[in-house]
């Protein structure tokens, strides 16, 4: 039974390439996808072992520690305390006619999120409409429309959407560091019908062609050229943790870890650091800051 619940905030600092494996399609190294929305996603796994590579590079993380949360290396000891869900999209990032770019998301993201806030226990209730911004959204042409790309949407404020974002843009950007970045996300949020906002997560994601170089001949070697989809930079997903209490190799009682001190140490080691999520590291890809919902 889990003991300990939160919510964690993942805003990709580079773009980032979680891969579904090789296909024969228009994109040879494409992201992963849910199967039936097409909506992008982290797999658990992939989330997880992110994680425990970032725990396994700090000094203040013991091996009992990571062993305990995230179980040993050995599967068939024990189970770990931590289990990680997939992580899903919130907020998706577009060009915009002004102000550069704004947030996309629809009511179908949403409703999935509160669904999700309640299953860690923090309820949150909002009628979230499509088609619409808060009520100091920059990015309003005249007669209440915005640009996003190419497309063109009648757009109409409403006050849920200032009341939602009051309550998660200090969970997202709490530091006084992301000032620009929480006054942006109040002005530049977009709640698009759930079609629009599938269109956007199919067309829009980032593909980069890829070669490599024979360096004798100074040209692409054969077969050599490929093409990887990337979700973009300041695209914020998010993940459910949960928290067991803690096992050992050990059986003695007094070896057993408390779940909710077990919770406070991923907390401590992981909340506001960036951690390394996909491929290409080396090329400085995957970069995300964890925020845990305070």
């Amino acid at each position: 039974m889990f003991k300990e619940k939160n919510l964690m905030f993942i805003i990709a600092e580079t773009p980032m390439h979680v891969g579904s494996g090789s296909e024969v399609g228009i994109v040879d190294l494409p992201i992963q996808r849910e199967q039936y929305t097409r909506f992008p996603k982290i797999e658990g796994s992939s989330l997880k072992g992110a994680l425990r590579e970032f725990f396994e590079s700090q000094n203040n993380s013991s091996k009992d520690q990571i062993d305990i949360i995230f179980g040993p290396e050995n599967g068939e000891d024990y189970a770990g305390a931590i289990s990680v869900s997939d992580a899903r999209i919130l907020f998706f990032p577009v060009k915009s006619l002004k102000n550069v770019f704004a947030w996309i998301t629809c009511p179908l993201v949403l409703n999935r999120f509160l669904n999700d806030l309640n299953l860690v226990g923090k309820k949150l209730n909002f009628n979230f409409r499509e088609n619409s911004v808060s009520n100091n959204c920059d990015l309003l042409l005249e007669n209440d429309y915005i640009v996003l790309e190419e497309y063109t949407f009648k757009i109409s404020k409403d006050n849920q959407v200032d009341e939602f974002i009051s309550e998660i843009v200090n969970k997202i950007f709490p530091d006084t560091n992301y000032k620009y970045w929480k006054e942006k996300l109040k002005k530049d949020l977009v709640i698009l019908s759930d079609d629009d906002f599938y269109q956007f997560i199919e067309s829009s994601t980032e593909v980069i062609t890829r070669t490599k170089i024979d360096s004798e001949k100074g040209t692409v070697q054969s077969g050599a050229l490929w093409t990887e989809e990337y979700l973009p930079a300041d695209t914020i997903m998010y993940s459910l943790i949960f928290f067991t209490d803690g096992k050992n190799i050990k059986t003695d009682e007094n070896n057993q870890k408390q779940a909710k001190d077990l919770h406070n140490s991923f907390k401590n080691i992981i909340n506001k650091n960036i951690i390394q999520i996909g491929g290409n590291a080396t090329i400085g890809k995957g970069f995300c800051r964890i925020e845990l919902f305070q």
